[in-house]
């Protein structure tokens, strides 16, 4: 259990409808992966832990349901958070153990929905960070990295702990953001229909849905990892063509998936990542949540035009998209609709995938087979089929993040980031995590191989690299 200490930081609040939109969802887990010279020793990473654990409150929580099937975060009950040490032999050890990792259910009800792997050397080791989407974002994992190497570097260091943040509710919106009248009417009327024919589901539940969704479906990464003079290269060469790096990488992907794949309706349709943070009236700061959402555009690439001609073109594309009424996109709905309904979508898609021999057979796969109003709200987005393909390139870029390279005897030499995502990575060409820090930028792309196959996307990353970097 949680030292004397925590357990008295007692925090209570009930999980919002954007929050719960990630609800029981097997896939939705954001990783950052935090590389450090210099040694780092258990004992060293236990404390650090318990560190940040203390600053950030939603590290102090479990998920409790209550009688009327509302979830709670509270600090009472709470486990440790699970940490563990494994030997480092490669660079690349990260990436297998980070996505065999990604297939254990996280204990919700007892433990806080974050873990911690430390793969290990003398020399250079790599810290992984899992984290549940119902509790982060990108950016809380860049913030939480940074934390920990401050207290990886310095152990006797007293912890300054956060407020604990304001979560995204109706009442934490901006005044330029709603619903119109029209949408509340047929969301109260889903809310109704849902009421008269609703699943409730569990952490058992999750349990299942997490070993047959894993069952189903590998993951694959690739870790694209640029020097400071690549780096710097690519960031002068962005300024020159007055366009942000995130519209080249943008534009560089997008490019790359028509010119091996062919025109494909799904691969013009892009999603962006956006934090919210600095847009809300009670804005959260450094503080450990869920404060992201994202743009879709449509996005086609001229390959009879230059690749910078066409960065240029996006980022006119993209820039005045950046409003709130835009990047807001469907949180609004979300909080409005409050309910597990989102937490449905999943099951309903992949419960016909449950085994027979599961404890929880008859009700998954019953609950899949049923007509009601889930299956409305997923042929309404096109998302009943697990093989139907919505989007080209999913891209989350946390930007340029200004944080120090040493941390006592500790050096960070880089930081990568994968963003998880709402939804089956099938029904997503690609996935790309983006993030810049000590002058490094570094890439991951992440895809589903029952959608995508290994060659065509090692032939997507070449041709988006050699983009980014032609004359």
């Amino acid at each position: 259990m949680m030292s004397e200490n925590l357990a008295i930081k007692k925090y209570e609040r009930k999980v919002t409808g954007a929050e719960g939109f990630y609800s029981h969802s097997p896939f939705s887990i954001v990783t950052m992966v935090a590389r450090i010279k210099g040694s780092v020793s258990e004992e060293m990473l236990k404390n650090a832990v318990a560190k940040v654990q203390q600053r950030h409150a939603l590290l102090r929580v479990r998920i409790k349901e209550e009688t009327d099937h509302t979830q709670w975060f509270i600090s009472e009950g709470v486990q440790d958070i699970p940490t563990e040490i494994v030997p480092r032999k490669s660079e690349t050890d990260w990436i297998k153990i980070h996505l065999e990792a990604s297939k254990i259910p996280f204990e919700f009800d007892t433990h806080p929905a974050i873990r911690f792997i430390l793969v290990q050397s003398l020399d250079v080791s790599e810290l992984i960070i899992l984290c549940h989407h119902i509790i982060c974002d990108g950016m809380s994992l860049a913030y939480l990295a940074r934390d920990l190497m401050v207290h990886l570097g310095d152990p006797s260091r007293e912890v300054e702990v956060l407020p604990a943040p304001a979560p995204i509710t109706l009442d934490n919106l901006p005044s330029d953001v709603s619903l119109p009248g029209i949408v509340k009417f047929f969301i109260n009327r889903i809310k109704q229909k849902w009421a008269e024919e609703i699943v409730f589901f569990d952490q058992e539940d999750y349990k299942i849905l997490t070993k047959t969704y894993w069952d189903n479906y590998n993951h694959e990464i690739f870790s694209i990892e640029l020097s400071e003079d690549e780096t710097s290269a690519l960031v002068a060469r962005c300024r020159k063509e007055r366009i942000t790096v995130n519209s080249a990488i943008t534009a560089a992907f997008s490019g790359a998936q028509t010119f091996v794949e062919g025109d494909k309706p799904h691969l013009a349709k892009t999603a962006i990542g956006t934090s919210l943070r600095d847009r809300l009236p009670n804005p959260p700061g450094e503080a450990v949540g869920y404060y992201a959402s994202g743009l879709e555009l449509i996005l086609e690439y001229n390959h009879k035009k230059s690749f910078w001609e066409n960065a240029r073109n996006y980022h006119n594309k993209i820039k005045p998209k950046y409003i709130n009424k835009k990047v807001f996109g469907d949180l609004p709905a979300w909080l409005q609709m409050d309910s597990n309904i989102y937490e449905a979508l999943n099951f309903k898609k992949m419960g016909r995938l449950v085994t027979s021999d599961s404890p929880r057979y008859e009700k998954l796969s019953d609950f899949s087979k049923r007509e009601d109003v889930v299956v409305k709200l997923l042929q309404r987005v096109k998302m009943e089929s697990l093989e139907t393909k919505l989007l080209g390139p999913a891209i989350t870029n946390l930007g340029r993040l200004d944080f120090p390279k040493t941390y006592g005897a500790l050096e960070l030499d880089r930081l990568i980031m994968q963003p998880g995502g709402a939804f089956p990575l099938s029904h997503v060409n690609l996935v790309l995590g983006a993030v810049t820090c000590t002058g490094k930028l570094s890439l991951v792309i992440e895809y589903a191989e029952e959608a995508v196959n290994t060659t065509t996307m090692e032939k997507i990353r070449d041709k988006a690299m050699e983009f980014l970097f032609s004359k």
